[in-house]
C-alpha cells in the first residue's frame, strides 16, 4: 500500500518558498497564506485526514511542494500528540498546543531543522521570514483544529485511542 500524497500537488500556480508551496488555508490567523474557500478541504484538513495512514511510512516519495507541507504538518501533529501523552482535558490540550505552536521552531536551512536534506533552504532573508510566518500560521491553525479531532465531549476519542494503541504496540516490540 503506497503512501498518500497531497492533492494540492496538482495546483500549478502556487508560490514556493523553501520547497514548500504557499497553500491556501481556512483560517482567521493572520499570515501569508491565501484564504481558502470554507467549503473546500485545505492542507490542514488533508494532513489530519492522512495522518494515520501516512505516519507509518518510513520512505515517502515527494511529488511536489504540497507534499513537503504535508510532511511538515504530519511531523508537527506527531509532536503535538507527544505533548498530549498524559491525556489532559480539552481546555488544557488547547493551551498546551497553543503554546507549542507559538514556540520557537526551525525552518529549512536552519542547523536544527530535522529534514534539511529534503527541503531546500530559502534563497534569501526575505523568503526565510516569509517561510517562518507561513509555518507559524500553519502551526497555529493546526493547534486550533487538532484538539477538536482528538477530543469528544472533553475526553480523548477514537482518533486518539487509535494512536495510543499503536504507540503501545510499538513499545511492546
Amino acid at each position: 500500500m503506497p503512501a498518500y500524497h497531497s492533492a494540492f500537488n496538482e495546483v500549478s500556480d502556487l508560490r514556493s518558498v523553501g520547497g514548500m508551496g504557499l497553500l491556501p488555508i481556512k483560517t482567521r490567523i493572520r499570515g501569508p497564506a491565501p484564504i481558502a474557500d470554507p467549503n473546500d478541504e485545505d492542507i490542514i484538513d488533508e494532513a489530519l485526514n492522512l495522518f494515520r495512514a501516512n505516519v507509518l511510512f518510513r520512505n515517502f516519495e515527494i511529488k511536489g511542494d504540497a507534499d513537503r507541507v504535508l510532511i511538515y504538518l504530519i511531523l508537527f501533529i506527531t509532536e503535538c500528540l507527544g505533548k498530549l501523552a498524559r491525556s489532559p482535558s480539552l481546555r488544557e490540550a488547547e493551551k498546551i498546543l497553543g503554546t507549542l505552536a507559538l514556540s520557537n521552531f526551525a525552518i529549512p536551512g536552519d542547523a536544527t531543522f530535522p529534514l534539511n536534506a529534503l527541503y531546500p533552504a530559502p534563497s534569501n532573508k526575505m523568503d526565510a521570514d516569509l517561510l517562518r510566518q507561513y509555518l507559524s500560521q500553519l502551526r497555529q491553525e493546526m493547534a486550533v483544529r487538532l484538539p477538536n479531532r482528538i477530543y469528544e465531549n472533553d475526553k480523548p476519542g477514537k482518533w486518539w485511542m487509535c494512536f495510543q494503541k499503536r504507540k503501545f504496540m510499538n513499545k511492546s516490540l
